[in-house]
């Protein structure tokens, strides 16, 4: 009884460490405006959702975002590209954190620290474009080391 209770608990942990790949997650699905994510941080997934999905198309929503940092925050870039059909049609970068300017309230945040961000958030542009498409997401420290990760799938057929 004791050694299939060993053997089992064994493949359990063997499992877990060789499953690197994290589940998708829901952040809205409504009629015309459908968003999923699934972390691509094979160490690392992160809790994120949205108060109302039609409030999207508004441009200012509330979010509640939540993860454990792995690593220090002195220095924060996010990259994204626009995906579709297999193809990156467009790349936009910005540093969020950095000397001088902090855009973000986690800027200065340490290795451990839990990260929790509560509160509205406003997309900078007009429209939300409209199709199938992947946004993927890269939050880079000033070590060039992954703070946070995400393929975003959006389907959006909302009518602006």
């Amino acid at each position: 009884m004791k050694t299939s209770n060993a053997l089992l608990f064994i493949l359990v942990l063997l499992y877990i460490n060789a499953s690197t790949e994290w589940p998708t997650h829901t952040v809205c699905k409504e009629d015309n405006l459908e968003i999923y994510y699934k972390s691509c941080d094979p160490q690392q997934d992160f809790a994120l959702s949205i108060d109302h999905c039609s409030d999207i198309a508004t441009h200012t929503f509330n979010v509640r975002a939540a993860m454990v940092l792995r690593h220090s925050i002195k220095e924060l870039y996010v990259k994204l590209d626009m995906i579709i059909n297999g193809k990156t049609v467009l790349t936009y970068s910005e540093t969020l954190c950095g000397p001088g300017h902090s855009k973000l309230i986690f800027c200065g945040m340490k290795k451990g620290e839990h990260l929790y961000y509560e509160g509205p958030v406003t997309l900078g542009i007009k429209e939300i474009p409209q199709g199938d498409y992947t946004l993927s997401a890269k939050l880079t420290n000033q070590d060039h080391v992954t703070v946070a990760c995400a393929d975003f799938t959006v389907k959006n057929y909302l009518d602006y």
